[in-house]
């Protein structure tokens, strides 16, 4: 199999249908937004591997990024800490997933969209959709969007550690690492954090206690 080609593939629909790719990034750290990413393949990507983000290395993800950034449309969409904790998990999820359709310049006629969640067309801003369980790995308009999702996450997540130093963002992206637990309770938590997630209130609620 060469450099270029990958198991996963499009539903077979006609050319003239413009799909859209969504899924999103961030729904478990511990700290930073969620961030969805709505991507159209304008042009084949050719001479990368496009899969799950998650079944890449960070070069093969950022050599992928750069690619699809030239060959389709993108939009991003982010929620933050602030707005997770205040809607919960599942809504701010959908605004994320809301807001990278509405940053996308074309329209698709068709969204398919990663997980089991059922994701009406409010969300969607009225276009049809389709959900579909490890999609990310399956579909390869929502592998697209994963990689670009996650590579926009992570350099979010490293400019914000220059902001925010003393938690090291850079080295766990905000996920609830050995690492991010011990400079949590030792700092207490920083604007970006989610307050709502049980592990991070039990570790401030301790840090209270030990003081």
């Amino acid at each position: 199999m060469s450099p270029g080609k990958t198991k996963n593939q499009q539903p077979k629909l006609s050319d003239k249908i413009i799909i859209a790719g969504l899924d999103e990034v961030g729904r478990g750290p511990w700290a930073g937004p969620i961030v969805a990413c709505a991507y159209i393949e304008v042009r084949p990507v050719l001479n990368v591997k496009i899969t799950d983000s998650k079944k890449l290395n960070e070069a093969q993800r950022e050599e992928a990024y750069e690619a699809l950034i030239r060959g389709g449309h993108y939009g991003i969409g982010q929620a933050e800490a602030a707005e997770i904790d205040k809607l919960g998990l599942s809504k701010a999820n959908r605004l994320a997933f809301q807001r990278a359709i509405e940053n996308l310049k074309v329209k698709p006629d068709l969204i398919l969209i990663d997980g089991r969640d059922k994701i009406d067309r409010t969300t969607t801003l009225g276009i049809p959709c389709k959900t579909f369980i490890k999609g990310d790995l399956a579909i390869r308009a929502i592998s697209c969007a994963s990689i670009v999702a996650k590579v926009t996450r992570d350099r979010l997540m490293n400019r914000l550690a220059k902001k925010f130093p003393k938690y090291r963002f850079d080295e766990h992206k905000g996920y609830g690492t050995a690492l991010h637990r011990k400079l949590l309770k030792q700092h207490g938590a920083s604007a970006i954090h989610r307050q709502s997630f049980k592990p991070v209130h039990l570790l401030l609620q301790s840090s209270l206690i030990d003081e």
